[in-house]
């Protein structure tokens, strides 16, 4: 590997100083959390940027790398049309993201006043400071751009490079999401439904924020001077290298950063949780998760709940009411449900440590919205998908797993609705059936590569030396 400095390879790498800025979600903020440890781990300092209800939201940083990591609070300012208190996306429902959008924008002067007095070396960031690439350029600060997303999903996406635009032009239209681009030159099933492209269009436009996530993404990823992105080259290889094509920019995989189960400080949810699937036979229970920003339509709620009861297989349901949504929850349980299902299932209404939950020997299947971080720990523990994606990538993220580790649930092209029956038969089918054993399977062999932490380490150590070697190129 070339490198910007006169190091032979016996001299320790200069100790770096790493700022850190994910966006105001925490399937952004674990990941880039992840990744500042792993940078402490190497002898690094790192400064964690967030608000102060995120910084206190954080997972424990273990106690050796507590002195490497600085946890950096820049309070998020009032926004008008969003609520007191919220500073990530689970503390507001989908149509108010926008204003959080707005109030990320106004870190701008405390980022910048940060990095102005601290200079750190590099700085990794997320998709959605466009300002922020300018301000560290004229600083001398190197930038890394950090997407949580599938390589797969952003070459669907298309490229934000100036001669790829030029080359492919900008999609106008709906429909020509749900068609196979033209930049992508192998088989794939890489197309969006009819439902998914319109909401794709709409959270492209400009929204309330003013700025679209499309010219979001294009500013960070062209003001970048090294791509990470959370992908490894055995499930993704080609991917990686067309999505280095389309941006023009070096593409390095983090590896998937596999979670490592924690002890939890409320061990007695756990033994409650522990003992219910104790009693269950192995590989029968389906675990339901639908992340924390879960969105469906009451119709959509009650097909689910009624799916599940039809279906006659034991569940774990995990329903947070979000906290935004009083006592209205993301809708209303069917009357009689948990009285007809008691015993066979559990609603949880809490927090669940998900990781331990997919780790016991009694799941059987995950009903789940293909939240990457969500599917990762999923197939960590070789647990067969049953797909219902909602926002965001998650509808690409399901087309790239479908057949192979799971199926999705059926849906309506146009309105993206399921019924009870269609979600009752594809759970049997996950679970129980003959047909479905290869995808349980195939659950089982990615889960080799999936807990394989010394290989996705591996990544994340290249990702680093990365840094090392092109400090203020």
């Amino acid at each position: 590997m070339s490198t910007s400095t006169t190091m032979s390879s016996t001299t320790e790498p200069k100790k770096l100083h790493i700022a850190v800025f994910p966006w105001l979600a925490f399937g952004h903020i674990i990941p880039f959390f992840d990744v500042a440890k792993h940078v402490a781990r190497r002898g690094h300092k790192v400064s964690f940027i967030s608000t102060p209800r995120n910084i206190q939201r954080l997972p424990k940083i273990p106690q050796h790398l507590t002195p490497l990591i600085n946890l950096v609070q820049i309070p998020l300012p009032r926004t008008e049309g969003l609520p007191e208190n919220a500073e990530a996306t689970m503390d507001v429902p989908y149509h108010i993201i926008p204003y959080l959008k707005i109030a990320h924008d106004g870190l701008e002067q405390g980022i910048s006043n940060f990095i102005q007095t601290h200079k750190p070396d590099w700085i990794i960031h997320d998709f959605a400071p466009y300002w922020l690439p300018p301000i560290a350029s004229s600083l001398g600060i190197s930038r890394a751009h950090f997407s949580v997303f599938n390589a797969s999903s952003l070459c669907f996406y298309g490229p934000t490079s100036p001669q790829g635009l030029d080359r492919y032009g900008v999609r106008t239209l709906p429909e020509q999401f749900t068609a196979p681009a033209e930049w992508i030159r192998f088989p794939s099933n890489m197309v969006l439904k009819s439902f998914e492209a319109k909401n794709l269009f709409d959270s492209m436009k400009q929204n309330a924020s003013s700025v679209s996530d499309w010219f979001r993404v294009k500013s960070t990823v062209q003001g970048c001077q090294v791509y990470f992105i959370r992908s490894c080259r055995e499930t993704e290889g080609k991917w990686l290298d067309l999505l280095q094509e389309l941006q023009q920019k070096p593409v390095v995989p983090t590896g998937l950063m596999p979670p490592v189960v924690q002890a939890r400080e409320n061990k007695e949810d756990w033994s409650t949780i522990a003992q219910w699937l104790d009693k269950k036979k192995k590989a029968t229970v389906v675990y339901i998760a639908l992340g924390s920003e879960l969105n469906l339509s009451q119709q959509d709620f009650t097909e689910l709940a009624l799916g599940l009861e039809l279906s006659g297989l034991p569940f774990f349901w995990v329903l947070r009411k979000p906290s935004w949504s009083g006592n209205g929850g993301s809708g209303k349980l069917p009357d009689g449900f948990e009285e007809r299902t008691k015993g066979r299932g559990l609603v949880w209404t809490t927090w669940a440590p998900q990781t331990q939950i997919l780790a016991h020997d009694s799941i059987g299947g995950f009903l789940t919205h293909c939240g990457a971080s969500s599917l990762i720990e999923g197939l960590q523990y070789g647990r067969p998908l049953l797909m219902l994606p909602c926002l965001y990538d998650q509808g690409l993220i399901a087309r790239f797993w479908d057949k192979k580790v799971g199926i999705e649930v059926p849906r309506n092209e146009e309105d993206g609705s399921f019924s009870r029956k269609s979600l009752a038969e594809s759970l049997n089918l996950l679970v129980v059936d003959e047909v479905g054993k290869a995808y349980r399977d195939g659950a089982k062999e990615y889960s080799v590569l999936f807990q394989d932490k010394d290989l996705h380490d591996s990544y994340m150590d290249k990702c680093v030396e990365y840094m090392e070697n092109h400090v203020h190129a």
